[in-house]
């Protein structure tokens, strides 16, 4: 008989085990559901003092909102999903290329900038500059020169012309510049 007596206990151990898991499984739920009715009131109030807020500001604003035109932009929207979807995908394209070309840019610029400098180095920003300052004379003395002009020139008067200092000069410059151009042409090649 004690055999039977602690086979009967051994289940009403296993009971009151299961009993217990099933209470406290209960005890959980139960907890759940006061979170969730909590949450529920909380989200509730929340709500109605933003929807409250919201007509405030917007009839203080003076903006009226027509419900028809609401539900025809939210038709919309949701009609419009996938273009969202494919315009997200092409600004997430243009991101990655951004982080992607952002190295290749920066090198480019750093390249650029060490062009620069070596093209300052042989002197062409300085080149560039005293052309400004001849196109300026150039346009002064072509300002003063008269084209229609009917001067005839003899090749004697042409031949006095070549002892004035001016044109002694400009010859000078012009010679000398076409010598050396012809030495750099040669020592380039």
């Amino acid at each position: 008989m004690e055999t039977k007596t602690e086979d009967v206990q051994v289940q009403i151990n296993e009971i009151n085990q299961k009993l217990d898991l099933l209470l406290n499984y209960v005890n959980n739920q139960r907890l759940k559901s006061e979170t969730i009715e909590d949450l529920v009131s909380d989200v509730s109030i929340i709500s109605q003092d933003a929807f409250t807020s919201i007509v405030y500001e917007l009839d203080k604003q003076g903006i009226e909102l027509n419900v028809d035109d609401i539900k025809n932009l939210v038709y919309k929207l949701l009609r419009n999903v996938d273009n969202f979807s494919q315009v997200m995908d092409m600004f997430e394209s243009v991101t990655d290329l951004l982080k992607e070309a952002g190295p290749m840019v920066t090198e480019m610029g750093i390249d650029f900038t060490y062009k620069l400098h070596e093209l300052e180095q042989k002197g062409y920003f300085e080149l560039v500059k005293e052309m400004g300052t001849v196109a300026d004379n150039a346009v002064v003395a072509l300002r003063k020169t008269n084209v229609d002009s009917n001067k005839k020139y003899s090749l004697f008067k042409i031949m006095r012309e070549f002892n004035s200092p001016e044109v002694k000069r400009a010859l000078g410059f012009l010679l000398e510049f076409l010598k050396n151009f012809s030495k750099e042409t040669d020592n380039n090649k």
